[in-house]
């Protein structure tokens, strides 16, 4: 009987998202010293330039700068607890974040 190990359940994920259609990219590479560095230094969480590029893709009739405002509710999410945080963005991810709609018009909220 072949042991369940951290690496078996890693790579089955992998796969798994990649026949949902996901592209895996190793970890190093995107690292702030990597060859294609997405974040500036380690303690940066979000891929602010995939989850920008996400939201317009999501939200094609949103404006730039009521898109702008939805990435600045994501990165202000500061639940004292990891779990809290993880179900705030969970939220935002799956549900709505509030954005004022008259940016939509190009008047100031």
């Amino acid at each position: 009987m072949s042991k369940l190990t951290e690496s078996a359940i890693e790579d089955f994920a992998i796969k798994l998202f990649e026949r949902l259609g996901y592209s895996y990219v190793y970890a190093p590479n995107i690292a702030p010293d990597g060859e294609n560095p997405e974040r500036s230094h380690y303690g940066e969480v979000l891929l602010t330039g995939r989850l920008t590029q996400a939201l317009k893709r999501i939200n094609p009739k949103l404006s730039p700068a009521m898109l702008q405002d939805a990435l600045k509710e994501v990165q202000r999410i500061s639940a004292p607890e990891l779990l809290a945080n993880d179900v705030i963005f969970h939220h935002l991810l799956t549900e709505v974040v509030k954005i004022n709609r008259n940016k939509m018009r190009g008047q100031r909220g």
